[in-house]
């Protein structure tokens, strides 16, 4: 059996990373990874765009639809995919709950810039008896599931202490390490703010803040995503030091052994452990999680009610930096 899919927004994460590159090389995208996973089927698209909808149907001989009610009046579809633009997130999922009631909705991230929509899209979805998940697509990788598991059987002991540098908003891009570090630190517990910083593009705050978690304590630093992109995470332990650089397309785990010059030292050792990753196809695995979280089999998915907790919490920052 194959799930019927529908795309929402042909944006970048839609279908436009990745459009260039060969399936065995990349697999960034909705359309991609649904049009490759042999458990789902893409049965069309929707976008305002008349060119990205030439694109879509040349490349997945899919109809492609100007409206949601176009598309799901001529389509039937099991899972729906919002890929559109932050802004209409709550607007397309009232749209598609108005319409049918599909097994799914997997939604880009952020919810929404605001946290009343954010709560009445999760809201709506339960009501309605849909599945919601949201893209953190770090999550769904192997690399990322391995740090969890290292840190949940202490060989990446307690307590933990860590940097996140990040770029392009904190809603936007620094939102996917907010995520990241709940999912490997558990629960968040408070924060300061070290400095205010600007506002990305005049719309999401880029703050410098302390950020204390169940089980450690995050320093999330803005760099400047008009120089250059820079998203890593350092995390130190009693037990070593983790690099999760370039996004996760490169984690190190360096475990401390006695310093052979100097009896009573301890050093991190010089040949790191390279933990392996997916991130060069991240959008495939968020289909094989969503394929297991269907079959109601364990999946690190991250879940309507999950991604909310995310966003309360930046919220919860994001106000004390104005007040």
């Amino acid at each position: 059996m194959q799930y019927k899919c529908l795309i929402v927004g042909l944006g970048q994460i839609g279908m436009g990373y990745d459009l260039s590159l060969e399936p065995e090389r990349a697999i960034f995208t909705h359309t991609r990874a649904f049009s490759v996973h042999p458990s789902f089927e893409i049965v069309g698209a929707v976008d305002t765009s008349e060119a990205k909808r030439s694109i879509f149907e040349a490349q997945f001989r899919r109809p492609a639809y100007e409206d949601i009610h176009s598309a799901m009046k001529e389509l039937s579809s099991d899972i729906v995919v919002i890929s559109s633009p932050t802004a209409y997130h709550c607007m397309h999922v009232r749209e598609v709950l108005s319409l049918a009631k599909p097994l799914a909705i997997l939604c880009e991230k952020p919810l929404s810039y605001d946290l009343v929509e954010a709560h009445e899209i999760v809201q709506s979805c339960e009501r309605s008896g849909v599945k919601l998940f949201v893209n953190y697509m770090r999550r769904s990788d192997p690399g990322a599931i391995e740090v969890k598991k290292r840190i949940t059987n202490g060989s990446i002991a307690q307590p933990i202490k860590g940097t996140v540098w990040y770029s392009k908003g904190f809603l936007h891009n620094g939102s996917h390490f907010f995520n990241l570090m709940q999912f490997w630190l558990g629960t968040f517990m408070q924060h300061s703010i070290i400095s205010k910083g600007r506002l990305w593009n005049n719309i999401d705050p880029e703050p410098d803040i302390f950020v204390e978690f169940e089980r450690g304590c995050v320093i999330f630093c803005a760099a400047w995503e008009e120089s250059y992109s820079h998203y890593t995470v350092e995390l130190i332990s009693h037990s070593g030091r983790l690099r999760y650089d370039r996004g996760g397309e490169h984690i190190q785990w360096q475990a401390t052994i006695n310093d052979p010059d100097f009896i009573g030292y301890t050093i991190l050792k010089p040949e790191p452990e390279i933990i392996q990753n997916g991130m060069a196809r991240y959008q495939y695995h968020v289909a094989d999680h969503l394929f297991l979280a269907l079959k109601g089999k364990e999946a690190s998915l991250c879940n309507g009610a999950e991604a909310l907790d995310t966003l309360k919490a930046m919220f919860e920052i994001l106000n004390s930096r104005i007040n």
